[in-house]
């Protein structure tokens, strides 16, 4: 009998090939920046198309289909001249964010209790950061 761990991850890899049965590389005119907002927004499909998506997808540590998904991203990053560590950070901060996001999409609301002095415009306004992370500070003004 498979353990935990086992079991969460199967379901991941389920969850992430409805979304990306197979991955490719952008074509060679497509900016990476627009083609790795697109995989974000296909990665946020298909967390949310499942009930506590991204909550199994973060518990999910040892998924092939996550791997694979930051390695060709990095590796395209990288191909269009970005250093490595910059892809790495680029790539692992949209994955994240993106995960994170939905983690509270699918929370639902909080309670009023909960929304007591929180900025709600300010945290509204960290919706359109993606952008600004994958173009640069530039991008957002």
């Amino acid at each position: 009998m498979p353990n935990k761990a086992a079991l969460v991850t199967a379901i991941a890899e389920a969850i992430l090939e409805q979304q990306f049965p197979e991955l490719t590389a952008p074509a060679p005119e497509e900016r990476w920046q627009e083609w790795l907002i697109g995989l974000a927004g296909r990665l946020r499909r298909a967390l949310l198309a499942h009930p506590d998506g991204a909550r199994i997808i973060s518990a999910s540590q040892l998924s092939l289909k996550m791997a694979a998904f930051s390695e060709l991203a990095m590796a395209t990053v990288v191909g269009r001249g970005i250093p490595l560590r910059q892809a790495r950070l680029v790539v692992l901060t949209v994955l994240r964010f993106t995960v994170g996001y939905v983690l509270e999409e699918q929370n639902g609301p909080p309670d009023a209790d909960a929304l007591d002095g929180f900025d709600l415009a300010a945290y509204a306004a960290a919706r359109d950061c993606l952008e600004q992370i994958v173009h640069g500070p530039a991008a957002g003004g």
